[in-house]
């Protein structure tokens, strides 16, 4: 019974209260106080050798056993933790004296100019000082604000100087005016303007040493042991009152905190020698310069030297924070440069920018991209030969073990296969050899299959330079032969991607959490439109513009077996489609191209998309149409060009569908309407649909553009003559009122200047009367014309260059300047005024 009793061990367990997930209230930064620094530490560094004779990291040194393993192969003397298991243990370095700390240098110098230099009260009167610590307490003051309160703080105590003495209001000590110590590292108190006793006292002291008939310096430097005692006895209210979140004293170093060796490893050369990081090398200067300081001051002649000791002490520390710091002396810079923790983390090559937001991945492919509009806006085109070496890790389970074991039997190469399988217990067997049909007929539930990339994989797809969140978004795989990447058109957009030799970047998320966050918040689907404004910016464009512009033009009917098979192009194999009522009946049945998109907005009856939208295309243009009694009517929807498209219950009732309707930026036009009425799914379905018709109509339609689309005819070349005769007629009109003198002057111009802006204004207008002339008299057909009018590419200005004339080119508002002596070019006369001064008219059509 009593052996019984001893085997009971009753074990007290706290209890812990069951208050759900806990809430974070706030985020405080601050420094390691001197103490904080030696408590977090295991081990005080201070010997400045890193090897002991047999080559071993000797204890007390920068390679201590006890902050870390040094290589795969050893142990830490602190926490007995492996090379991957050691995250790695701090050391600590007393300094004898304190120093700055580089970082916090312009703080302390802000500081220094508030505060009295003797009792280190704030140097502002109580009423004042009160004022400014009611609004930095003001709970609605936002950080940015109390920093200018700050601000105001530092310039009102130094305009209370104004280049003079400032007393204090509590002892009344004279403070002087503090400033960067030039060509060092430290701060100087400059109090040659303060007339008080001192410097009397000072003359007389010093009357029969040599430095009485030189002038005396009375600017002192405050070195660090005096500036950390001032901001050891500043109070609370003065910290609060000059926003800082923290003691003033942390801003001096006392202990350096000595990182662990895992940050900064030693890599062995030849066997026997290390090349030593940049960190540990600046580290063994600090205690090869401390050891120094020490010994100079245990001197008992080095009151003279000890300085110098400081200042080199100072250096080694500012230079191990920041290695380009400014303030060291040329005998004191390094002839080696060793970088520091500021070279470690800023620029292209940083932590930040070249390991955290960029940084070398796996399970990531590159290549060129190409256009493919038979693809879904949310699919991207996969090359087999990518598929078969990505890889994504699926567990088996009742649902997917039998195509899982026909990937396992498939192995590496053969595709869809599997490259690896991994087992519950941590072990893992590569499919490599001939054992891949056992281990298939051997796969359990929870085993995980690494497989090869299948149709419906989530991946992510990035375009370089990532400017903003849609130039990254999640796509699904479609595996296919060949060897480009291959998305919808109407993605291109966001990506801004062309396909002119455009690479871009896949990446395969690995767990299924990765994919559902990747689905739900970077999908195609959600996010059509931009946060930046709201309008959608996934939308269809080019080709998709200029066919539909052609289908839904009003001179255009298909018969049933050419309207059928248009409708087809837009679905898959199995969708239903509901063939409308034809047009015209008799003597044939005929469909209009704008039915066409009626099926693609609603193809049968089951869709319930009923979408009413109004929208004025670029060619829209108003007209009278109505006459009732003296007064005429212009009626909005009566546009000769067929601009103005209307759409009621998903039935387009009049328009030709342009960019304005379809393409991106406008908040009225098609998708933004089903997005808004509608979901997402409904936009991308109708963009979907639209990408697969265009894409075969204007295959089988045919545009192109060649030299006979830019030829103007006998018409135009005569109304284009007739434009540039009258044009330049008036400026030969101004250049002889100018030599006459008879020129009437702008206001602010002298004769020349006048005769120019009139000559500019003159031959401006050229190029926009030609430019209605080329508009107005090119055929329909004209496939410029026709990219112009439907806003896929280009506008009337560039009909008209490529046509008529370049135009009047302007160089910073004027004409070309004069490359020459008074001219433009050696072709001219001196002083000449000519339109054809500036030779930057071409005339594509007359035989100059």
């Amino acid at each position: 019974m009593q052996q019984r009793s001893q085997d009971i061990v009753f074990t007290k367990r706290p209890y812990i209260e069951d208050v759900g997930p806990r809430r974070i209230k706030s985020i405080k930064f601050s420094m390691f106080s001197d103490s904080e620094i030696a408590k977090a530490a295991e081990v005080q560094v201070y010997k400045g050798v890193y090897y002991d004779l047999q080559s071993r990291p000797i204890e007390g040194g920068l390679l201590d056993p006890r902050m870390g393993p040094p290589n795969k192969s050893g142990k830490c003397a602190t926490c007995d933790g492996s090379f991957g298991d050691c995250p790695g243990h701090y050391g600590y370095l007393p300094l004898v004296l304190p120093v700055y700390n580089v970082g916090y240098l312009s703080t302390i110098l802000d500081i220094l100019k508030c505060i009295c230099k003797s009792c280190s009260r704030i140097l502002l009167d109580d009423k004042l000082a009160k004022d400014y610590l009611k609004k930095m307490r003001a709970p609605k003051t936002e950080p940015l604000k109390k920093a200018e309160i700050m601000k105001s703080v530092v310039k009102k105590c130094t305009a209370m100087a104004g280049g003079k003495a400032v007393k204090c209001s509590r002892c009344g000590y004279l403070n002087g005016t503090v400033k960067k110590a030039p060509k060092m590292i430290g701060v100087f108190h400059d109090r040659s303007k303060v007339n008080d006793n001192s410097l009397e006292e000072l003359k007389s002291a010093v009357s029969h040493t040599k430095e009485s008939k030189s002038s005396i310096n009375t600017s002192s430097v405050l070195n660090p042991v005096k500036v950390l005692s001032l901001f050891k006895r500043m109070t609370d209210v003065d910290c609060e009152l000059l926003y800082l979140s923290d003691r003033p004293e942390k801003f001096i170093i006392t202990n350096i905190a000595v990182p662990p060796t895992a940050i900064r490893p030693s890599v062995p050369v030849d066997g026997s020698q290390s090349n030593e990081n940049d960190i540990t090398e600046r580290l063994k200067r600090i205690i090869q310069a401390n050891s120094s300081l020490r010994q100079q001051l245990v001197d008992s002649n080095a009151a003279f030297h000890c300085l110098n000791g400081w200042d080199l002490l100072q250096v080694d520390v500012a230079q191990y924070i920041n290695s380009d710091v400014r303030g060291v002396p040329t005998e004191m810079q390094p002839s080696r440069p060793l970088s520091g923790f500021l070279q470690r983390l800023k620029g292209k090559q940083g932590r930040f920018r070249g390991n955290l937001s960029g940084k070398r991945v796996e399970f990531t492919g590159r290549t060129v991209i190409s256009p493919d509009p038979n693809l879904k806006i949310t699919e991207v085109a996969i090359p087999i030969h990518m598929a078969r070496i990505l890889s994504y890790p699926e567990r088996v389970s009742s649902h997917n073990i039998e195509k899982l074991r026909q990937c396992v039997r498939n192995g590496p190469s053969k595709y869809p296969g599997a490259v690896k399988v991994r087992y519950p217990d941590g072990s893992a067997r590569l499919l490599i050899g001939d054992y891949r049909k056992r281990l298939a007929d051997e796969l359990k539930f929870g085993c995980i299959v690494d497989r090869h990339l299948e149709d419906g994989d989530i991946v992510l797809f990035n375009r370089q330079p990532s400017l903003h969140r849609m130039s990254i978004m999640c796509h699904r795989a479609r595996i296919m032969p060949w060897r480009t990447l291959r998305f919808n058109e109407s993605v291109c957009n966001p990506y801004n991607a062309d396909f002119d030799g455009d690479e871009m970047n896949m990446h395969v998320p690995q767990t299924e959490e990765a994919r559902t966050e990747a689905l739900m918040l970077m999908g195609v689907q959600n996010n059509l439109c931009t946060p930046k404004n709201g309008e959608v910016l996934v939308a269809s464009t080019q080709d998709f513009l200029t066919s539909s512009f052609l289908i839904t033009r009003r001179d255009t009917f298909y018969d049933r077996a050419t309207f059928s098979l248009i409708c087809s192009y837009m679905g898959d194999a199995m969708d239903l489609i509901d063939l409308p009522t034809p047009t015209l009946l008799k003597p044939v049945e005929l469909w209009t191209g704008k039915q066409l998109f009626n099926v693609l907005l609603r193809p049968h009856a089951s869709v319930r998309v009923y979408l009413n939208l109004t929208v004025k295309e670029r060619n829209y243009s108003r007209k009278i149409a109505k006459r009732i009694g003296d007064k005429e009517i212009e009626v909005e929807t009566m546009c000769p060009n067929d601009g103005f498209v209307y759409i009621r219950n998903s039935e387009l009732i009049c328009g030709q569908l342009g960019k304005a309707t379809l393409g991106n930026g406008n908040k009225d036009g098609l998708y933004s309407i089903l997005l808004r009425d509608y979901n997402a799914h409904a936009a991308a379905t109708c963009m979907n649909r639209l990408a697969k018709m265009s894409a075969r109509w204007i295959g089988n339609h045919g545009f192109s553009i060649g030299i006979d689309d830019v030829q103007p005819g006998k018409r135009l070349n005569d109304a284009k003559g007739v434009t540039l005769s009258g044009n330049y007629k008036k400026c030969d009109e101004q250049i002889q009122m100018f030599n006459e003198g008879k020129l009437q002057l702008k206001p602010g111009c002298d004769a020349a200047q006048t005769l120019e802006a009139n000559i500019t204004e003159v031959l401006n207008k050229i190029r926009d009367e030609t430019g209605k002339v080329c508009m107005r008299e090119l055929h329909w057909r004209n496939s410029p014309l026709i990219m112009s009018q439907c806003g896929s590419k280009g506008s009337a200005i560039n009909i008209s260059q490529m046509i008529a004339c370049v135009g009047q080119q302007s160089v910073g508002g004027r004409r070309a300047p004069n490359g020459f002596i008074d001219r433009s070019l050696p072709h001219f006369h001196r002083g000449s005024k000519t339109p054809a001064v500036s030779l930057f008219y071409i005339y594509l059509a007359l035989d100059i």
